[in-house]
């Protein structure tokens, strides 16, 4: 998603008194998502950089108390509820640090400390990818089943606006300017493949529902769904339970059920749809599509006409990195492309 809907959402989460997880590469502009929000809402900001702290910085130090111990609140611990904490580089933290911040995620508390009613609380971290050291995979159900994971993929124009207010050196910004296609690469092990459904999340996902408009859940209903059940589920709930406005991937791969015209939200919403449909398919669904691939590579030009050019461009960045994915389908998707690439070129040869 983009940093302008991962800030959107992340406000409609924290007002459910829910917790978003935003995950990201360096610079896609995590923490100035907070500031602004924080800013904005007129809120304290208070960062916590997990990777850089031990848990006596986060419980407080124990003192007596007459013949009783009880820890003294950290220095950073709010005196009101109209704050922001930042839970940063929450993958990188130490193991007993991430044990620490349990009760915080489940009771908003740490030992005898409570956090004022109406703080907020959100979270980041890298991707958990080889590209950052010293990075643990957290699979934990238990653990991740406390957040909304927002993956941001910013756009190019997006990057290029934090670059400039950040000091970026002017030929690197003329450059992404240019060949947008290099800004980042979308290879990165998802977390959402780690979530499942369960009592909790539906319950977490309805308090977040509750917070959005109709319009809203038409371009966003997915993305948050996807981030608290996991895709699949996320995919069905959304197909079959919500509203027949909302296309599923099988309508568009298949019957070519394609709107006229598509807002950058609702072909972000749609494109992100159709690459974990292809990423959480199974080989018997993925046999059969494979006979229907001229079918599938016809509707996605005619879906590429309807939505903005750096949305599918994006979409395509996508395709490319599943093909480098061993076995059935890896080969799906090189196919796929192979033929999109062709069909694009007579198209564009016929029109001349």
């Amino acid at each position: 998603m983009t940093v302008n809907e991962a800030k959107y959402l992340s406000q409609k989460i924290m007002e459910a008194g829910e917790i978003p997880l935003l995950i990201g590469h360096f610079g896609v502009g995590k923490t100035d998502i907070a500031r602004d929000i924080a800013k904005e809402r007129g809120r304290k900001l208070i960062i916590l950089v997990l990777s850089q702290m031990e848990p006596g910085d986060l419980i407080g130090l124990p003192a007596r108390d007459e013949n009783k111990t009880k820890f003294l609140a950290p220095d950073w611990w709010p005196e009101d509820g109209n704050v922001i904490i930042l839970l940063d580089e929450i993958n990188r933290a130490h193991r007993s640090i991430r044990n620490a911040i349990m009760q915080l995620l489940v009771d908003k508390r740490i030992h005898n400390h409570v956090l004022p009613e109406g703080t907020w609380l959100m979270a980041s971290m890298n991707p958990p990818d080889e590209n950052y050291d010293q990075v643990e995979l957290i699979t934990d159900p238990a653990f991740l089943s406390r957040f909304f994971i927002l993956e941001i993929h910013p756009e190019p124009s997006e990057w290029i606006n934090w670059a400039e207010k950040n000091s970026i050196p002017r030929d690197i910004i003329n450059f992404i300017e240019k060949y947008p296609e290099f800004l980042s690469v979308h290879d990165t092990l998802s977390l959402k493949a780690s979530i499942k459904p369960s009592p909790r999340s539906w319950y977490k996902l309805g308090k977040v529902l509750s917070q959005l408009t109709e319009e809203d859940k038409k371009e966003y209903l997915y993305i948050l769904a996807s981030g608290i059940i996991g895709p699949e589920a996320a995919k069905v709930f959304v197909d079959r339970a919500i509203s027949s406005d909302i296309l599923s991937p099988y309508e568009v791969f298949i019957n070519g059920n394609i709107p006229t015209q598509m807002d950058i939200h609702q072909a972000n919403g749609l494109l992100i749809r159709l690459v974990d449909f292809i990423t959480s398919v199974d080989e018997k669904d993925l046999q059969e599509l494979r006979k229907k691939l001229d079918n599938i590579s016809e509707n996605l030009i005619r879906l590429s006409k309807v939505v903005p050019s750096d949305s599918f461009e994006a979409f395509m960045r996508m395709l490319v990195n599943l093909s480098n994915t061993p076995g059935l389908k890896g080969e799906f998707c090189d196919e796929l492309i192979r033929k999109l690439i062709n069909l694009n070129g007579s198209q564009t040869n016929s029109n001349q």
